[in-house]
């Protein structure tokens, strides 16, 4: 089966998520400066959930471009993934509108730990299908980040209920670490298709 549908069904979920989050940021009945002041674990807690699932996003769609084919246990494996980033708008409201309790924040990083998780199997079973020799598999190659984030994680839960401010800069540092590009998909795509630009 080719990737188009999977693709298109995650893209909307994410899209959803996002959307879902932004319709529960409260609207501030005060016009001054100080009104956003008393919001701000609300619109910070969004901040930090809307760089997460775009991070998400773009690593699955880069993921996706470089895999020729799914199959049932990909599928399945990829609805997992999805299951536990459509939780993200629910601990997000939960941690935000709590001004960062800990328990809300341990299960935002509960959530985090078991959507990290749940890449990384996907991820596997598309290696597992593609073969060793596979642009997604020459991308990942060691995968420190992807080994590293999970553990950063546990560290955040349990920090939820020492310091939740540390927990969700431990969450945070995460999101950091994705953020720094990496080219070796698009590399691998670009070398596979080098008439089209790997598009």
């Amino acid at each position: 089966m080719s990737t188009g549908r999977m693709e298109a069904f995650s893209d909307a979920v994410i899209a959803i998520a996002i959307t879902v989050m932004v319709l529960e940021l409260p609207t501030p009945h005060d016009t001054t400066w100080h009104a956003l002041r008393d919001a701000w674990p609300v619109l910070l807690s969004y901040v930090l959930s809307f760089v997460i699932l775009g991070i998400y996003w773009n690593n699955h769609h880069h993921m996706l471009q470089a895999t020729t084919r799914v199959n049932g246990p990909i599928l399945w494996a990829n609805l997992h993934l999805l299951f536990w980033l459509s939780l993200v708008p629910f601990t997000t409201a939960w941690m935000g509108e709590n001004a960062f309790a800990s328990v809300p924040t341990a299960a935002y990083g509960v959530v985090l730990l078991a959507a990290a998780l749940a890449y990384y199997a996907l991820q596997g079973l598309i290696i597992r299908d593609q073969g060793e020799g596979s642009i997604v598999a020459a991308a990942v190659g060691r995968d420190l980040k992807g080994k590293l984030s999970p553990v950063l994680y546990v560290i955040g839960i349990g920090l939820s209920f020492l310091s939740s401010r540390a927990a969700v800069a431990v969450f945070a540092t995460v999101a950091l670490v994705w953020l720094i590009p990496d080219r070796r998909i698009e590399r691998g795509l670009t070398a596979a298709r080098p008439d089209d630009g790997g598009e």
